[in-house]
């Protein structure tokens, strides 16, 4: 409804994508689990599978649920159209092979999370699409990267696990310059609260929901959302503006204009990749959604306050935390996020490797996962978990050590985290 453009995001995390059942009078929204939809007539299933009227085929395309859910999504990015996906890794995935193909390249940050990495250097480039790391985060080195095949410039609004933050602003006007999409991971943006790239000149977000958008820890999801503000009409994109293999010839950007895109994402990477998220997961991320700034804002509080503590710590070596002046991308973090900082901070311990697994080990309160966003605080060691596939030179580039963690604050009470921290450096020497 077009008064939701007036709302603003604490309201539209509650009220966008809602619709009361009339009938029952329902408040919440309903889980629709079906694989598979009745259709009026062979006629309505005809037009239905020629995309010429919109409506339910199949849960592997949509689902009234996820549905809801994407309109949520959507709303509170302010874009044209989310795409509610499997995982954060499909949505990637479905992203960067609506965009290129064999003999393609995108240029992309070198702090990437470790999944995201493995999927560009090697699952990417056995189907024959170069991704291109540039050396630092900055614009300019991204520049020589770029070429007749470069197919978007791809950067992670916060990196995972330095926390680095790109100059959003300068990369959104470097892909304008060369005419390229621009697609920002933005799962450290927490949906678009924290930080919402399409201010910055994104075309479009990739999000992991299992994070701060569920909050909770208790399913898995990922999201693509289109900005629909990049031109698909400038001959660099014959898959949208051009004729479709897979629907006899309909040229998605005439048929949907600025929605070409995620519609491109649906038809065709959901149809042919299956990555679709089941409907219960969907309803989990909308009752995530309602809380969502409630969550963070406590979060934050609470990661200031820790980051101190173990700044002070005679047992931390450095702490990396975006809210310090000392971080390298404070300033970039004061333009870009809200509240100038994140949910999350890395630490290097004194001592050694076995050192800090007995840190880690000894923890009650903050969990020992590969996680961040959950309501419990989460403590993960990347050299032997996230980032475990990478070789020592890609772990010097990404900034991770053998005495690294990463912390990703929940809804404890920060003193008795402070408490179990102090406890548990008691168990090292």
């Amino acid at each position: 409804m077009n008064t939701l453009k007036k709302l603003r995001f604490e309201t539209l995390q509650i009220h966008a994508g809602l619709q009361p059942d009339v009938e029952s009078g329902a408040r919440g929204v309903s889980i629709t689990p079906t694989a598979a939809y009745r259709f009026r007539s062979c006629d309505h299933a005809a037009r239905l599978f020629e995309l010429s009227e919109a409506g339910n085929i199949y849960t592997r395309l949509q689902n009234p649920t996820t549905s809801a859910y994407e309109e949520r999504i959507a709303a509170l990015y302010g874009a044209v159209g989310a795409l509610a996906v499997s995982s954060g890794m499909s949505a990637i995935l479905i992203t960067v092979l609506s965009l290129a193909s064999e003999g393609d390249n995108i240029v992309v940050s070198p702090f990437l999370y470790g999944g995201t990495y493995n999927q560009f250097r090697i699952s990417l480039r056995k189907l024959g699409i170069d991704c291109r790391i540039a050396p630092t985060e900055r614009a300019e080195d991204f520049e020589p990267l770029i070429d007749t095949r470069t197919k978007a410039i791809y950067v992670e609004s916060m990196g995972n696990p330095t926390c680095a933050v790109p100059d959003l602003e300068a990369l959104g006007l470097l892909a304008r310059k060369y005419d390229l999409p621009y697609i920002v991971d933005n799962t450290f943006g927490a949906a678009g609260y924290l930080c919402n790239p399409f201010d910055w000149g994104a075309n479009i977000v990739v999000d992991s929901a299992t994070k701060w958008i569920n909050g909770h820890g208790t399913a898995m999801g990922g999201v693509i959302v289109d900005g629909g503000n990049y031109n698909w009409a400038n001959g660099k994109f014959p898959q949208i503006d051009g004729p479709s293999e897979g629907y006899h010839g309909l040229n998605l950007h005439e048929a949907f204009g600025s929605s070409a895109f995620i519609i491109k994402c649906r038809v065709d990477g959901l149809r042919d990749l299956g990555c679709c998220p089941s409907p219960f997961d969907s309803y989990l991320m909308m009752l995530g959604l309602e809380t969502l700034t409630l969550r963070v804002r406590h979060e934050v509080e609470s990661t200031r306050k820790l980051a101190e503590y173990c700044r002070n710590h005679p047992k931390v070596e450095r702490v990396s935390y975006v809210g310090f002046e000392d971080h390298p991308s404070y300033t970039n973090a004061q333009k870009y996020y809200k509240f100038g900082s994140s949910a999350v901070f890395t630490i290097e311990l004194k001592g050694t490797l076995e050192s800090t697994v007995r840190f880690v080990e000894s923890l009650h309160l903050a969990a020992n996962m590969t996680m961040i966003g959950d309501s419990i605080s989460v403590v993960t060691h990347p050299a032997s978990t996230t980032h475990k596939q990478l070789s020592e030179a890609d772990l010097v580039a990404a900034g991770v050590t053998p005495t690294l963690l990463r912390i990703s604050l929940g809804l404890e009470h920060v003193d008795d985290l402070i408490d179990d921290f102090e406890q548990a450096f008691a168990q090292i020497k």
